[in-house]
């Protein structure tokens, strides 16, 4: 095992003092690469102390725990994906240009920030780790159910019951949206040789395919006795078939 003490072994002519705010903004971009690298339950303050060659005093001075220390992490990687995506999917857009930017933008992100990447490929799905993956969880998920909503919502001819089938829909639909995305990101990542506009060019072919047979009210025949899913919250269920296909 490493020393845990990390930089204590070096003298103090030889270690680089910095500002405050510099060396806090130095700890959360090595805490950042080992929890993408290790996993959260992995990674202890030795490993990130060690990692920066700082004491971890040093870091126990800016950071109070490890729970606190990943949470700052989190949040800045939430702040950075967030408002990238934010800032590339505009209203005015129709869907298909939504979709090829919101693959962009993961695109991106993936290319930019390879360790932000890894820990949100990682922990994503394990939301319990912290209270800012649930956020970005759950504001990715708002984000596609906007794109597939936008239209619904603006419509004067749907009904609340019919709206609300749709509503229904589009939740059900968020996670295999995200979660493909994000898986074709990662493949792509895994393997170099494939060009990255194939790979974007895939990624949103399949989700706008699947979206298009969705909205021109294309159903897989559901079992005998079985409703398809999201009829059960509609009162209205041949109207509300109808007006999703628009």
């Amino acid at each position: 095992m490493n020393n845990t003490t990390g930089g204590m072994g070096a003298s103090p002519g030889t270690r680089r003092r910095m500002p405050q705010a510099r060396r806090r903004e130095q700890l959360l971009g090595v805490a950042l690469r080992e929890f993408g690298r290790r996993g959260y339950h992995s990674t202890q303050m030795e490993h990130v102390a060690a990692a920066a060659d700082v004491s971890k005093a040093l870091l126990y001075q800016h950071f109070a725990s490890k729970e606190e220390l990943f949470a700052e992490v989190v949040g800045s990687v939430v702040a950075e994906l967030t408002g990238r995506l934010g800032a590339a999917v505009r209203a005015e857009d129709d869907s298909v240009d939504r979709i090829r930017a919101m693959v962009r933008v993961l695109f991106d992100y993936a290319t930019d920030e390879p360790d932000a990447w890894t820990l949100v490929i990682r922990h994503l799905d394990k939301p319990e780790v912290g209270p800012g993956l649930r956020e970005l969880r759950d504001r990715l998920g708002s984000s596609f159910a906007d794109l597939l909503l936008i239209r619904r919502r603006a419509d004067p001819a749907l009904s609340p019951a019919e709206l609300a089938v749709n509503e229904h829909r589009a939740r059900l639909l968020v996670p295999l949206m995200y979660g493909s995305m994000l898986s074709m990101v990662s493949w792509w990542l895994e393997h170099p040789g494939t060009p990255r506009d194939r790979a974007e060019a895939m990624a949103v072919e399949f989700i706008w395919l699947g979206l298009d047979r969705l909205r021109t009210g294309e159903r897989l025949r559901p079992p005998e006795g079985q409703e398809p899913p999201g009829e059960e919250s509609s009162g209205d269920e041949s109207s509300g078939e109808e007006r999703s296909a628009q």
